[in-house]
Order: C-alpha cells, then sequence, then structure tokens
C-alpha cells in the first residue's frame, strides 16, 4: 500500500493528474489565464523594440549612405567604422546577444527579467541589420534626383530627407516590416531567459510539460501576427509608392 501511496503521490503523477484535469487546447486554465497577456507582451516587444530600430537604424543608415563612395560628406574611415560595426551587430547570433548583454540590460532597467528587458536586446540586434537595409534601399535611388536637386540649390538637409528618404520610401516600409516580423521571431527567444511573452508560454508550459496543445496555440497566435504585420506593411508601402 506504501508503495502505490508514493507512485501515486510522486510529482510525475501530479503532473499527470493535473494535466488530465486542466482540460486541452482552449479549455486548458494555463492558455485561458496566459494567453492574453503573453500576446500583449509580444505586441509590446515587437513594437516598442521595433520603434526604436527604426529611428535608430534610419539614422546609422544615413550615417552609412552620407560617409559612404557617393554620400555627400565622403569620409572612407568612418564610413569602414561604421560598416564594420554594422557588419559585427549581424554576425551575433541573438540568443548569445541577449545573455551578452544582460548587465548592460540591468543598468539600463535595473532589471534583466521582462518584456521591457527584452526590448534592450531586441533593439541593440536589430539596428545593424536595419540600418544595412536602409543603405541598400537609399542607393537604389535614382542619382539623377539627386543631381537634379543639387541643380537647383537643395541643401544637405534638404537632399537627404526630400530627395533620397522621400524616394526610398516604399522600400523603406518594406525593410522595416521585414525587421519588424524579425524582431516578432526574435522576441520568441527573448522567453528562454525570461523575457515574457508567446516564447516564454510555449517553453514553459509547452516544451518543459510535453503540451503540444500550447506549442502549436502560440505558434498559430505567432503566425496571425506575422499576416497582419505584413498585410500593413504592405499597404503602408503601397500607399507611400507615388511613382
Amino acid at each position: 500500500m506504501s508503495v502505490l501511496t508514493t507512485a501515486l503521490t510522486s510529482p510525475l503523477a501530479t503532473g499527470l493528474l493535473a494535466a488530465a484535469e486542466d482540460g486541452t487546447w482552449f479549455e486548458r486554465k494555463v492558455i485561458q489565464r496566459k494567453l492574453v497577456s503573453a500576446t500583449m507582451e509580444t505586441l509590446g516587444m515587437t513594437f516598442v523594440s521595433g520603434a526604436l530600430t527604426i529611428v535608430f537604424g534610419l539614422l546609422l543608415g544615413l550615417a552609412l549612405v552620407s560617409t559612404g563612395k557617393r554620400g555627400q560628406h565622403r569620409n572612407r574611415a568612418v564610413y569602414e567604422v561604421l560598416s564594420q560595426i554594422v557588419n559585427f551587430g549581424r554576425s551575433m547570433p541573438f540568443i548569445i546577444l541577449l545573455v551578452a548583454i544582460m548587465s548592460f540590460t540591468r543598468f539600463l532597467l535595473g532589471t534583466s527579467i521582462g518584456w521591457q528587458a527584452a526590448c534592450v536586446p531586441l533593439t541593440v540586434g536589430a539596428i545593424p541589420f536595419y540600418a544595412r537595409l536602409v543603405e541598400t534601399a537609399i542607393y537604389d535611388v535614382d542619382r539623377g534626383k539627386v543631381e537634379a536637386a543639387l541643380m537647383m540649390g537643395a541643401s544637405g538637409r534638404q537632399i537627404t530627407w526630400g530627395v533620397l528618404v522621400r524616394e526610398a520610401l516604399p522600400a523603406l516600409i518594406s525593410s522595416a516590416t521585414v525587421t519588424i516580423v524579425t524582431l516578432l521571431g526574435y522576441s520568441a527567444m527573448a522567453g528562454t531567459v525570461g523575457g515574457g511573452g508567446l516564447g516564454d508560454l510555449a517553453i514553459q508550459y509547452g516544451h518543459n510539460r510535453n503540451w503540444t496543445d500550447v506549442i502549436i496555440i502560440t505558434v498559430v497566435v505567432i503566425a496571425v501576427i506575422v499576416a497582419i504585420i505584413q498585410v500593413l506593411g504592405d499597404a503602408l508601402a503601397r500607399l507611400a509608392d507615388h511613382r
């Protein structure tokens, strides 16, 4: 009898009994309690870091263009330094970056846990990625339009924002869409180190407890969010295309 009692009260048996009583799919209590909040955390991570990435990545990309061989302020040394920083940032696997700058994140926010803290490595990792996309988009602008603006006496700021950025805007929006979708995927990795969100839900409950339905639900939610972001991004790019 004591052996049977011990078996029934073991952690494995307790977990199996709890899983059986908890239901499956959307009847599972953890889905009912945590799915909405985890989704909001993922959206928070994605769009906060996305907004910061677009701002700083755009500025870094414009600095690359300005100091490059076709720029208005050519400076090979500065361009090479910026380019190597971008290359190094793009080559760093996100999961390693996430752990490597935990101290920096803790210094900025006082903690390295939670979706707000996850925004720091997400932003740091995505800025170089978007900056290179900005550089490529700007280089695709017709050089004749820049020369025409110069002949009309346009200033450097007017050429940068009124010609280069304006003409490249559809491509910049498309690049931003790609970057935000990438950040959404990165945010799931942040769940492995306490970043919260759908990734944390899938790992803590889906993977660790072998609840396949939880994993499937989180994957479907992420896929729906990606589809919505892509549709909105494509629509904005079409609206910005004045050609």
